[in-house]
């Protein structure tokens, strides 16, 4: 098992368990350590697993329960096919934005990315907000605010949210792009410390919806945000 998504999901659907009382899992070794208050047999922990059958319990020489997932299907997947997501949104986005910046028969740059970052913003948001204690357990694994006060990771969403609103609004520009250089910046410090430490952790830039590794592609999205916010400020100079 190597994403937090699996995890979390295993560990939601055992703590369902009459006599469980703390699951905890090792992504890096696939063990689980199962606290009962009581004696729960290896088929009563199996069948908290039906719906999920690629979830296989299996014994070691000690007779300690271990979970292992089959990630061979994922292996196999192509760049495009685990990224279609966030490649189809930012498309949407892009296509948008340059019909936005042609209004009036003029090219306006600002209005471009001005209306590119509320669709981000809004969109992100959307998908955070599907499962927002998801998205919070997920974000507290490498953002460096997050792994401190998980809160922030329920409040990051909203504050994401109140970001595309003001940009599609245009409220404030100048406040509103210097909170976003500073909202971006801290949140791509976790997430370049993850990629450089190779950490296989998943990204969660689209909430807990769709099981994305983190990979350069987070640092684009992250940076191409710090990146428009910085231009937008200079142009406004």
């Amino acid at each position: 098992m190597t994403c937090t998504g699996c995890q979390q999901k295993v560990e939601g659907e055992l703590s369902k368990v009459g006599g469980v009382k703390k699951v905890s899992i090792d992504l890096a070794k696939g063990i689980a350590d199962i606290e009962m208050t009581q004696h729960i047999s290896k088929e009563t922990l199996k069948n908290a697993l039906r719906d999920y059958p690629k979830y296989q319990l299996t014994e070691t020489a000690t007779s300690s329960p271990v979970f292992s997932i089959d990630d061979t299907q994922e292996e196999k997947k192509s760049w495009f096919s685990i990224y279609k997501p966030i490649l189809l949104i930012f498309s949407y986005i892009t296509v948008i934005s340059a019909i936005a910046a042609l209004s009036d028969n003029n090219f306006s740059i600002s209005q471009g990315m001005r209306i590119f970052m509320a669709g981000f913003f809004i969109i992100f948001s959307f998908f955070k907000m599907l499962d927002l204690g998801g998205f919070a357990n997920s974000y507290s694994m490498y953002d460096i605010v997050a792994k401190k006060f998980k809160q922030w990771g329920y409040l990051y969403a909203f504050v994401e949210l109140a970001l595309g609103l003001a940009y599609a609004a245009n409220f404030q520009p100048g406040i509103i792009n210097y909170i976003t250089l500073a909202v971006m910046t801290v949140s791509i410090i976790g997430v370049l410390q993850s990629v450089l430490n190779k950490r296989k952790i998943q990204c969660a830039c689209l909430g807990a919806v769709f099981n994305l590794p983190m990979s350069t592609v987070t640092i684009f999205e992250d940076s191409l945000m710090i990146a428009m916010s910085v231009v937008m400020l200079a142009i406004m100079q």
